[in-house]
Parts: C-alpha cells; sequence; structure tokens
C-alpha cells in the first residue's frame, strides 16, 4: 500500500515533505527507529489533552488550533 517511491513522490508533491519509509528485517524483534520515536510520542502527548482525544471538532481550522495550545501547553510545563 503506502510502500515505494510513488508513495513518497505523491505526499512531496502534495504537501513539500519527505517521506522516509522503514522497512522491517525481522519480525517481532524491537528496534528503536529514529525519527518515529519523536511522531509517536507526539501522539501520545497530545492523547493526554481531553478535548483532543476524539475528533469533536466541527473545522479543521479549530482542531489544529487546539494542537498548537496543547504543544504550547506542554512546553510551558516543561520550561
Amino acid at each position: 500500500g503506502y510502500v515505494g517511491h510513488p508513495f513518497a513522490k505523491a505526499v512531496e508533491e502534495l504537501l513539500g515533505a519527505k517521506v522516509q519509509i522503514a522497512k522491517r528485517n525481522q519480525l517481532h524483534t524491537f528496534a528503536v527507529l529514529p525519527q518515529r520515536w519523536v511522531v509517536e510520542r507526539s501522539f501520545a502527548w497530545i492523547e493526554k489533552c481531553r478535548r483532543l482525544w476524539k475528533n469533536c471538532e466541527r473545522k479543521l481550522n479549530t482542531s489544529l488550533q487546539f494542537i498548537h495550545l496543547a504543544f504550547l501547553a506542554l512546553l510551558l510545563k516543561r520550561s
């Protein structure tokens, strides 16, 4: 599905972002993959915010602003 050059090219054309595809060599082994950890932790931090736990906003812009507020609150707690 989402593996290979056509997917990466489509994402780059639509979003202007580069995609790095992580292929696993062995099944059922744990290895820390770079950059993937950052994304997974970010989603975990966002899920702690009760309002962002479910998508209940009517407009995409409102959801985006609440994500910005969630990360701002997280950064303020850590500083």
